[in-house]
């Protein structure tokens, strides 16, 4: 299972580099369009060395369509061959776990071995679309039995509950009841220490949520690192972060491009979530001072800029970091934008052709 875990570096990359989709849904387009602009990127991903294309899953969010990551996997598991694809991750506190193995067993079925399942605690929306998902106010009770539900979710998987267990006579198909088969790599995902240090304790892989939570980033590796205990899964260490990167041919596209990212986070945190915003309507949009501050202080988490500028800022935050793999979300309005980045990232560090 290491071999899945662990990525390869190709090209002038310090480390490997993958793709995190968030299935973004731009003013003028639709979901069905973000939809096949995923299958665009990951294709192109493939093409050009990136070791694996995750979804996000997300709630009762205009700007975004990855409500469903199983869903979305599946999908794009029958465009693509070799590329990784894997969960950025299912948020399991909204779901039952004999659930998530069935849709993990099953897209491991489709795409063998090259399926992974990132796991993270938040409910990926406000409190009142979690309590709808969970059928529940109590929300905490969620995120406190994390652990709990994490060891269900792994039995299910191994199949292997103990003679005695409720569970016992239970099994999650397609799965090992079936006949030797192997099993998704399970990553913690994370934007503070509470999955570092459980994905530390059980000896996991660790991906950390750097393009929201950068002020946490290094203490979050620091204490997965201190604490990681070796494991059946891995002997030593892996983390990788998650980084809002986008290149375009000059720097003001570059910058009229993340504004509408920015322009859209501003308005999720306030309370008025909608289609992500189009660069024009980026550009005439009146910030109040308070506004500009949140905006400004977003963009500074952003690498963006030329193809040499992205690099630079890439290759400076992996040694900071000490990543051991970046991985790049383009957050723009349109699919042309996304792809363009992504191909220029691509040819700035000599990934295949």
């Amino acid at each position: 299972m290491v071999d899945a875990i662990r990525g390869t570096t190709l090209g002038d990359a310090p480390v490997p580099l993958s793709v995190l989709d968030l299935v973004t849904v731009g003013s003028g387009s639709t979901a069905r369009h973000s939809l096949r602009t995923s299958v665009e990127i990951a294709k192109l991903a493939e093409r050009r060395g990136y070791q694996r294309h995750w979804v996000a899953e997300h709630h009762s969010m205009p700007g975004v369509a990855s409500s469903s990551p199983a869903v979305i996997l599946a999908h794009l598991a029958a465009h693509t061959e070799r590329i990784r694809l894997g969960s950025g991750g299912v948020m399991l506190p909204n779901h039952a776990p004999l659930v998530i193995a069935e849709q993990f067993g099953t897209l491991e079925a489709l795409a063998p071995g090259r399926v992974d399942l990132g796991l993270g605690r938040a409910p990926g929306t406000d409190g009142a679309t979690a309590a709808a998902l969970r059928r529940t106010d109590r929300l905490n009770e969620g995120a406190d039995d994390f652990p709990q539900q994490l060891a269900e979710l792994t039995r299910f998987l191994d199949d292997d509950f103990p003679d005695g267990h409720p569970y016992s006579r239970i099994h999650a198909v397609p799965g090992p009841v079936q006949g030797p088969a192997a099993r998704p790599p399970i990553w913690l995902l994370g934007s503070s220490g509470f999955s570092a240090r459980l994905a530390a304790t059980l000896g996991l892989p660790f991906a950390f949520a750097h393009h929201f939570s950068a002020q946490n980033t290094i203490p979050a590796l620091e204490l997965y690192r201190q604490s990681f205990r070796p494991s059946a899964v891995l002997d030593a260490p892996y983390a990788l972060i998650g980084v809002a990167a986008l290149a375009a041919d000059d720097e003001k596209e570059a910058r009229r491009q993340v504004l509408t990212g920015a322009l859209s986070m501003l308005r999720l945190r306030t309370g008025r979530p909608g289609l992500v915003p189009t660069p024009e309507e980026a550009e005439a949009y009146s910030f109040s001072p308070q506004e500009r501050d949140f905006v400004d202080g977003w963009l500074t988490n952003i690498v963006h800029g030329t193809p040499d500028a992205v690099r630079a800022g890439l290759d400076d935050l992996q040694k900071r970091t000490d990543a051991d793999e970046l991985m790049l979300t383009a957050n723009a309005h349109g699919a042309e934008a996304r792809l363009h980045s992504y191909g220029l990232i691509a040819d700035a560090y000599g990934l295949p052709a």
